[in-house]
């Protein structure tokens, strides 16, 4: 069974990079392979819907280039498939003076990101958005909603359009970097060998780097996203995503409010330490997970660092009271019972063993192979950008 390509990872940067490689490279053999029964079942189905504009990302940064042109290009791709979207905007509320200082800088980096943001004073905030308080925002119109299972589902099908294979349960157990090939090993069935092997693995990033023998001087740590949603009754609560102003000290956004392309608004989410990586459920544990975690040199440093905010985090979610009182800074009307179940996501942090989170897209490459190590958001708004820039390290393009 040999392929020009393989690509391991269905979820939306892999099927994207699929597709994309396809398109470039017309009538080649393609396989995609998927360890669970369903695509995009981790961090793509369970993230929070938005296209971003970009707002947060450091100037020059692949992440800011990548974002912008996925903004752009996820609405296009939607369009052709006739996938809803809605660009409903995004409003950063500044609640404090410090917040306002920071929304201030906030808006010079998206000037610096070519991203457009109107000003919003405290009195037009009321016009805007009646049951939101605060004393000043910035606007983002570009900022939109989507359902990006739909978006994955729909590069799947194209991929199959143009030739390619999707194989489902196909969990890898080890690669093998030959001179004139890639040799994959699966759990079941027969190894695959293609002459160039694409990773885009998520959650299992660094365990399939190492499964291919590659150094890799960092671990995946896997971070809980956890949210609640409001009932239906207040589904009609705000018009725009509202977010609060980041702690530029802390790593994460912080909780806000997401309208859902569904209708209905969830909250959230924090940012707990998790103990297993792909354990959705509360107070979720894999002795594996935990241990590799626990035992890595870069994650004490992080927490060494970050420890306050971590246990603010856990406070939080074991008490959604506390979790409430973030909300209610810039939505004064919630209450508990306004705060419904709604499933967790997990985020996959890549860390260096010197406790650096890295925060922008990291690929290792060989002769034969790409490895993505590190895909944040916001990779499921810039996925199809992202897909160029791996087919053309693949293919070793100018790109």
């Amino acid at each position: 069974m040999r392929y020009d390509f393989c690509v391991v990872g269905g979820g939306i940067v892999g099927l994207a990079t699929a597709r994309e490689i396809l398109r470039r490279r017309p009538g080649a053999s393609l396989v995609l392979l998927e360890k669970e029964a369903d695509l995009a079942t981790h961090q793509t189905g369970h993230n929070s819907g938005v296209i971003h504009a970009g707002v947060y990302y450091a100037p020059g940064s692949l992440k800011a280039r990548l974002c912008r042109a996925g903004n752009l290009q996820t609405k296009q791709f939607c369009a052709e498939q006739g996938i809803p979207i809605e660009e409903c905007g995004k409003l950063i509320v500044a609640t404090t003076p410090i917040e306002v200082q920071r929304l201030a800088e906030l808006r010079k980096r998206c000037n610096l990101n070519d991203i457009d943001t109107r000003e919003v004073a405290g009195t037009d905030l009321v016009t805007l958005e009646p049951r939101i308080a605060g004393l000043a925002a910035l606007l983002v119109p570009s900022t939109g909603i989507v359902d990006y299972r739909r978006v994955a589902l729909a590069l799947a099908e194209d991929t199959r359009r143009r030739g390619g294979e999707v194989r489902l349960r196909s969990c890898v157990r080890s690669i093998t970097e030959h001179s004139a090939e890639v040799e994959v090993v699966l759990t079941e069935g027969e190894p695959i060998r293609a002459g160039r092997l694409i990773a885009c693995a998520g959650l299992q990033a660094d365990r399939l780097a190492r499964a291919a023998r590659l150094d890799v001087q960092l671990r995946i740590v896997p971070f809980r996203g956890e949210y609640f949603q409001l009932p239906t009754a207040k589904s009609k609560i705000v018009r725009h995503l509202i977010y609060p102003v980041p702690d530029p000290e802390l790593p994460f956004l912080g909780v806000h409010l997401t309208r859902m392309i569904s209708g209905r608004v969830t909250v959230g989410p924090n940012a707990v330490l998790g103990f297993a990586r792909e354990g959705y459920p509360h107070f979720s544990f894999n002795l594996r997970d935990a241990a590799e975690t626990l035992s890595f040199p870069g994650f004490w440093r992080v927490a060494r660092k970050h420890w306050r905010s971590a246990l603010d985090e856990f406070q939080g979610s074991l008490m959604p009271s506390r979790y409430l009182q973030e909300c209610r800074k810039y939505c004064p009307e919630l209450t508990l019972q306004d705060l419904q179940p709604y499933p967790a996501g997990i985020r996959a942090q890549a860390v260096l063993a010197d406790g650096t989170l890295v925060h922008d897209f990291m690929f290792a490459d060989t002769p034969r192979m790409v490895h993505v190590l590190n895909a944040p958001s916001p990779a499921a708004t810039a996925s199809l950008p992202i897909a160029g820039v791996i087919a053309a390290r693949v293919l070793q393009e100018a790109e």
